[in-house]
């Protein structure tokens, strides 16, 4: 299959028409949105969702978010009105706000991994909504990269992964965020099952109290099933080794140079990711600056990019973490996932 790159440059809904044409038909097609980039298919069409997972190489227990392109469409989706829907959408959307509830009766099982609750986003990306709505049917799309990769925030991303698996990739520059779309649960007590961009302290400001799911920074446990795509264990990995050390930019530096010495030592390229308080700490170790700790966006915007650069450049790609406060949560949620949980706290 040859896959072909649309620049949707200044019509999106240029963009958007080529694309629906192949989602109508029950084919693929990547999209760009201000979180990563996404890999759509009908998502009222059970084999058409099917096929997502075959491109991707992902397993069918990971449910998918649904996308629509306005606001009115998302009650469709969903067994009756969920709690607080209405002032969470008016505040947040179109953006990166995952609402889940429980699915009616017109969503396959395909895109819920068989759970009673679908997720649904609308996406602050004039392009992706000019997808959706010339396609007529929600988009079902999880980050169009290979299963358990770094999410791709530049299309060129998805082309590395995606080429001779889709016919279309749809080309809409960088992702504003670098994130995918903070998830939250409105089936009991309003719960972050995934954190992105809009921030525990930014939903509490609307709703009061919101709980954090305990696997957002642990291991989803034993036999427990995903709730919410972005829960498995591993997840946003390179092929290289990823560790993390947590500290002040010090202590954190001396503790990630003496590991880099010891890799380079046994034979092996590290390369560290730093942010750019410890970067004068490291000496001439081999670096590359993830963004600042003093605005957590710029290490979400930064962290998937650099992950797939430095993997062609890297045996262990050795990082820094950061505190949990506002956009640090979900920054820290796809480090410690992409290092298999092997972290140090100093």
């Amino acid at each position: 299959m040859e896959t072909k790159v649309f620049e949707v440059g200044n019509d999106p809904r240029q963009a958007g028409a080529a694309g629906a044409q192949i989602v109508r038909a029950g084919g693929l097609v990547a999209f760009p949105t201000e979180t990563v980039y996404g890999l759509g298919a009908n998502g009222l069409d059970g084999p058409a969702v099917d096929r997502i997972f075959e491109a991707k190489g992902r397993p069918n227990d990971n449910p998918l978010i649904l996308h629509v392109a306005e606001k009115a469409d998302a009650f469709r989706l969903w067994a009756g009105e969920p709690p607080f829907a209405s002032i969470l959408m008016d505040t947040f959307w179109p953006g990166p706000l995952t609402l889940i509830y429980y699915r009616s009766d017109i969503v396959p099982d395909e895109v819920t991994a068989g759970l009673d609750t679908v997720a649904v986003r609308m996406p602050d990306n004039e392009a992706a909504r000019a997808l959706i709505a010339a396609s007529g049917v929600p988009i079902a799309a999880p980050s169009a990269n290979l299963s358990g990769k770094p999410s791709p925030t530049r299309a060129e991303h998805v082309l590395q992964d995606m080429d001779g698996r889709i016919p279309l990739i749809l080309d809409g520059g960088p992702c504003r965020y670098g994130v995918e779309s903070t998830v939250l649960s409105l089936t009991g007590t309003p719960t972050i099952l995934r954190p992105g961009a809009v921030t525990k302290e930014m939903l509490a400001a609307v709703l009061g109290e919101v709980s954090l799911a305990l696997s957002i920074l642990a291991p989803l446990g034993a036999g427990e099933k995903a709730a919410s795509p972005g829960m498995k264990y591993k997840h946003y990995a390179p092929n290289a080794q990823v560790l993390v050390v947590v500290g002040e930019p010090r202590a954190a530096a001396e503790r990630l140079s003496a590991l880099y010495d010891r890799f380079t030592v046994q034979g092996q390229r590290p390369y560290i990711a730093a942010t750019q308080e410890a970067l004068p700490y490291y000496g001439d170790r081999r670096c590359a600056l993830l963004g600042t700790r003093q605005d957590p966006t710029t290490l979400c915007s930064r962290l998937f990019s650099l992950l797939r650069e430095l993997d062609r450049e890297a045996d262990v790609i050795l990082c820094e973490g950061i505190g949990t406060a506002g956009t640090g949560l979900a920054f820290m949620n796809r480090l410690l996932r992409s290092a298999g949980f092997r972290v140090e706290y100093l």
